[in-house]
């Protein structure tokens, strides 16, 4: 059976139309990484993950940034810890509404308003004179990356055919580490308020992509526009592609749910659902509580802590082995799988959070010159690396596993469990990024003690519970989960 799998994910899912001269002979199958069939998907995707570049560099604006915005506003770790971790409860916003409004507008305005959002969010916080306004700022860039963590996985993994969809996907935490890595670099030169100044330009580029890429054929197929879908869908494969099959599947697949009810929030917990549920939710809570935005948020604040004489040695460092790492991952995501990249991230991860809080165990009790600094240097590179893995795995960033939860539920049901899974998602971060620096002051070995400890629990989930979905259309997977 998985061989019959295997070889069915190895065919060519576009065709050429047969040509009339030469003899009536037929070509066959072209593979799918033509350039002249996969031309438009690769700068729709590339417009879609301006998004995650902004989404990166929001995530990544508060590490550099720490010493000067609590030095020019008077702020104690309390209030900058409010300031932090506000993102991700306006993220949480954006995440419960992002679903629906991408289902009602579509793909392609839904990442409009998420700019938008960005943009205001970055203007008030540039010419805050007070506390309130900055907040307020961050609170409206939050929304705006909510509905970006949601709607950049979902539009990619609607318009890639099905054997490159994973390497497709793998962009978008790419561009979120790229954007951190920008965020890191560029806050240690210049002064916050002119990265934010900064932090609008990818925003601006989406918004002149919007304009010419095309919106998602599956969503265009659910609202009942056929000649609008399959115009998408020709556009995306290219001209002279035999669409038929594929737009045959896609419509035979909507045309079933059209006769399923509204979903709502209570419907995800039917057994249909049930699984794919407990998938989603389960790599969210545990991806955030296995502390990656701790580290993202803080990597500054830990650096220091720990015993560095700044942040941004380390920093600098983590930007240095995200590039290679997350190259590694994105020529894996499609020829190993994604349970066994999981896996391995998982471990990665716990290991590393052994490391640093071994490194805080280190200075508290004076066990060698400068082992404790050593060992949190060497931990949180291996967390950061293991973790891109992971998330790029999954959606895959920092790729929050939202490649995963891209796939795993159908068109009908997506809007209202991406929202809710998004949501959790973005609970966690936010309980995690506000809490961080209590617990730091508390024990920091002991909160990355628990940190590690979540990170082992997640290999368990992954082996047990998470199904593999390389090479399969998005409605095989979810007609496997179905049953």
């Amino acid at each position: 059976m998985e061989r019959e799998e295997d070889q069915k994910a190895q065919r060519p899912l576009l065709i050429t139309v047969a040509g009339s001269g030469g003899g009536g002979d037929c070509q066959g199958a072209v593979p799918a990484s033509s350039s002249s069939s996969i031309a438009v998907v690769v700068g729709s995707t590339a417009v879609a993950v301006a998004g995650s570049f902004e989404f990166g560099i929001s995530v990544g604006y508060s590490s550099p940034c720490q010493p000067g915005i609590m030095r020019d506003f008077n702020l104690s770790i309390a209030q900058y810890s409010v300031f932090g971790s506000i993102l991700t409860a306006g993220a949480m916003l954006g995440a419960f509404a992002s679903g629906t409004v991408a289902d009602r507008v579509g793909r392609r305005r839904a990442m409009a308003i998420s700019d938008l959002l960005c943009i205001l969010g970055y203007v008030l916080i540039t010419f805050s004179q007070s506390v309130l306004w900055l907040d307020i700022g961050r609170l409206s860039i939050g929304c705006g990356i909510g509905f970006l963590s949601y709607l950049v996985p979902v539009y990619i993994s609607e318009i890639a055919p099905k054997n490159l969809r994973g390497g497709f996907a793998t962009i978008n935490p790419l561009m979120i580490c790229c954007g951190m890595s920008f965020a890191y670099v560029l806050g240690t030169l210049v002064t916050w308020q002119t990265l934010a100044i900064i932090g609008v330009a990818p925003c601006l580029l989406q918004l002149a992509g919007l304009v010419v890429i095309p919106e998602s054929p599956r969503w265009l197929a659910r609202i009942g526009h056929p000649h609008e879908f399959e115009a998408a869908l020709q556009k995306l494969r290219g001209k002279g592609i035999d669409i038929s099959e594929e737009a045959a599947e896609i419509k035979d697949f909507t045309e079933k749910l059209q006769h399923q009810p509204k979903s709502k929030i209570s419907d995800l917990f039917h057994k249909e659902y049930i699984r794919a549920l407990t998938v989603g939710v389960g790599l969210m809570v545990l991806q955030q509580f296995g502390g990656m935005n701790a580290i993202y948020f803080y990597a500054n604040e830990i650096f220091v802590s720990v015993g560095f004489s700044s942040g941004n040695t380390g920093m600098f460092a983590m930007v240095v082995v995200q590039a290679p790492v997350t190259g590694v991952a994105v020529l894996l995501m499609d020829k190993a799988g994604r349970r066994p990249l999981l896996m391995v991230s998982a471990a990665g991860t716990c290991l590393g959070c052994v490391l640093v809080g071994l490194s805080f165990l280190a200075k508290e009790h004076h066990w060698g010159k400068d082992l404790n600094i050593v060992l949190a240097l060497v931990g949180i590179l291996v967390h950061t690396a293991h973790r891109l893995v992971f998330c790029i795995t999954c959606r895959l960033q920092r790729g929050i596993p939202w490649v995963i939860m891209s796939e795993i539920f159908p068109i009908n049901m997506k809007g209202t469990a991406g929202s809710f899974v998004t949501l959790v998602n973005w609970l966690g971060s936010w309980i995690v990024s506000y809490a961080f620096n209590f617990l730091l002051a508390w024990s920091s070995y002991g909160t990355f003690f628990f940190f590690a400890s979540i990170c082992g629990l997640t290999f368990v989930f992954v082996e047990r519970l998470v199904p593999e979905t390389k090479g399969r259309t998005l409605e095989e997977i979810q007609a496997s989960f179905r049953k």
